[in-house]
């Protein structure tokens, strides 16, 4: 992938054409002032020495350099950058809800867009913790093994949608099972499950899941999305059309709200309500700095990777060869015919 770090300094390049038109403007007048002293074939045989090719060469050199060093002003981004970074923190699952109910609107701009924008903030809050990321639905998946590669774990949360679960349904007790197999073996670290999800619970067991792992010391939070009122079911992201039942009537998905706070309390953990505020991830955030954290190194990817000293070489190339170049013929190399 490829970007630049600062893409407004590019607007630089609106004046690259203005500075090649005041060139050839002043080539022009300056040849016309030449031609006032004499034959243009006259006067160079009178000055031997003069090479207009070598003056042109210098201005592209200088044009070309100008060219590179706006590029690299603009800080110019690609590839993959590792690191080994030293990191204190917890280990913690997120387990997202990925079933058709989460494509409901009565949260802007529907509940899997918003429970992203939870998500991904949290990482970004939580950006010392190991991750790992679960999907579930009728099924549960793990999207992302667990990593100190917080910056991975945003472009696999922003790479989810329903497609990734086939089963449909909302396997909450299999969610929290995964994510308890998913944790280290290390007993000096706290961990914690961050599950967010509508509670439309089709298999139950949650309420045990979520006790059993409470007992082996992993704290299960809630984070419920949705409105008691409910929402339509919309048969895709981007439809107006929404999901029907048997019967032909229109599937309104409502937030099970008691469940989540059951699931929250047997898993000695909390339960807030994702609203369109910032009042349950900061909730959320208080309740995980409470956890025991441990020290770790490990390796970070880093999905771009500063190259503008490449271009920096290429500019001081330039400009030294800019300068090696002189105006006039060097008597040193006068039988050598580069410029002729």
């Amino acid at each position: 992938m490829f970007r630049f770090g600062n893409p407004e300094y590019l607007w630089l390049f609106v004046a690259m054409p203005v500075l090649l038109a005041l060139y050839i403007f002043l080539n022009i007048k300056k040849r016309n002032d030449v031609k006032k002293l004499g034959v243009l074939s006259t006067l160079k045989k009178m000055m031997p020495e003069l090479s207009l090719k070598r003056s042109y060469l210098k201005f592209w050199l200088i044009f070309a350099a100008l060219c590179v060093g706006i590029v690299m002003t603009a800080r110019p981004q690609f590839g993959t950058k590792v690191e080994t970074v030293e990191k204190e923190g917890i280990e913690l699952v997120i387990a997202i809800d990925v079933s058709n109910s989460m494509l409901a609107r009565d949260v802007s701009p529907d509940r899997l867009s918003r429970a992203k924008q939870i998500l991904s903030r949290l990482i970004d809050v939580r950006r010392n913790d190991k991750i790992a990321l679960i999907v579930f639905a009728g099924e549960a998946f793990v999207q992302m093994p667990l990593t100190s590669d917080t910056q991975s774990a945003k472009i696999f949360l922003n790479s989810i949608d329903p497609s990734l679960v086939p089963v449909q349904g909302t396997a909450v007790a299999d969610a929290i099972g995964l994510g308890v197999s998913s944790f280290s073996t290390d007993k000096e670290v706290d961990k914690a499950i961050v599950l967010i999800t509508d509670g439309e619970d089709h298999q139950g067991n949650a309420l045990k899941a979520a006790q059993q792992a409470a007992e082996a010391g992993i704290m299960v939070n809630v984070v419920g999305i949705g409105s008691a009122e409910g929402s339509p079911v919309p048969t895709s992201a981007y439809s107006n059309s929404f999901m029907t039942d048997n019967e032909g009537n229109v599937v309104v998905s409502r937030l099970n709200e008691q469940m989540c706070i059951e699931t929250a309390q047997s898993g000695k953990g909390l339960y807030v309500l994702a609203d369109n505020t910032s009042t349950a991830i900061r909730a959320l955030e208080t309740q995980l700095d409470g956890l025991e954290t441990k020290s770790s190194t490990s390796l970070s990817y880093s999905e771009y990777d500063e190259k503008f000293p490449l271009f920096g070489w290429v500019l001081l190339t330039l400009l030294v060869v800019e300068i090696l170049i002189y105006d006039k013929k060097n008597p040193l190399f006068k039988n050598i015919k580069l410029f002729k």
